[in-house]
């Protein structure tokens, strides 16, 4: 003899039991970054970047990043505007391959013009409006000429101007609202040098690959920045009509008034 219903109960049992399989699998979003960060730079270092399928993949998974995902909330105190110029750091994760890290600005903070030699790096706006100025070195040839826009630039030109000055293409100069895109450099196209100035209180969930290393010659480095017309100097290879996309960079130590803190993160963890 059958009994339906005892089979009708033993489906059931098992239905419930899939679903608490299912939920237990379900990946946090902060874990699910960590782990796409370790297949996205598995076979990565100084200079290489990752392949476009992978940029996609992370870029996607940022995309999909909110503040509640990390745990922030605008109110907190990391943001409020009698911090500023103060800059919070949430440390999340760091290895050899890359590093996961959240700045926390205050309204009117800054993030000085500054570099990221030999990485690729993700950049999301978690909340907040941020004016965010980019440069990339622009490349010339022995003779001064520039090189042509389909042609990679260096990252170190050899080639440098008098008082220490570089020549620089202005590859950004916009303000940007949450939600919106996750932004991209790399070694020596996107904008490597950049400075982010909050309009607004602003969380920035930065991913670098791989991280800052004094001793592997990853050094952050600071910048001034002039228009070209303060320092004439003949040969410069721009065409008059295109001056206001270029400008001058020239080396300059931490500035002083930088003041930025390390802080215990205390969103999800990663595992």
């Amino acid at each position: 003899m059958r009994i339906e219903e005892n089979r009708s109960d033993e489906k059931v049992k098992v239905s419930n039991e899939s679903k608490r399989k299912r939920r237990k699998k379900k990946m946090l979003p902060v874990q699910k970054l960590y782990k796409t960060c370790k297949e996205v730079f598995a076979s990565c270092g100084p200079d290489i970047v990752p392949s476009p399928e992978k940029i996609q993949t992370l870029a996607a998974v940022l995309d999909k990043m909110t503040q509640a995902d990390v745990g922030l909330m605008p109110d907190m105190p990391f943001f409020d505007s009698k911090q500023a110029p103060i800059i919070t750091y949430l440390h999340l994760h760091e290895c050899d391959k890359f590093s996961i890290g959240i700045f926390c600005l205050p309204p009117l903070s800054v993030i000085p013009l500054h570099n990221h030699p030999q990485m690729t790096v993700f950049s999301k706006l978690l909340f907040g409006t941020m004016h965010i100025k980019s440069y990339d070195w622009v490349a010339t040839t022995d003779e001064g000429d520039v090189v042509p826009d389909d042609v990679a630039p260096v990252a170190n030109p050899s080639n440098s101007y008098p008082d220490g000055l570089r020549l620089a293409k202005l590859k950004v100069n916009s303000e940007f609202t949450a939600p919106c895109s996750p932004s991209i450099l790399y070694p020596t196209d996107g904008g490597n040098m950049h400075c982010f100035t909050a309009k607004t209180a602003c969380a920035v969930l930065d991913v670098l690959g791989p991280p800052y290393c004094d001793a592997e010659g990853r050094h952050c480095q600071y910048y001034f920045d002039h228009p070209l017309a303060n320092f004439p100097v003949d040969g410069v290879p721009v065409p008059e009509e295109e001056k206001d996309g270029y400008a001058w960079l020239q080396e300059r130590e931490k500035p002083e008034d930088l003041v930025l803190l390390a802080a215990p993160y205390n969103g999800p963890k990663i595992i």
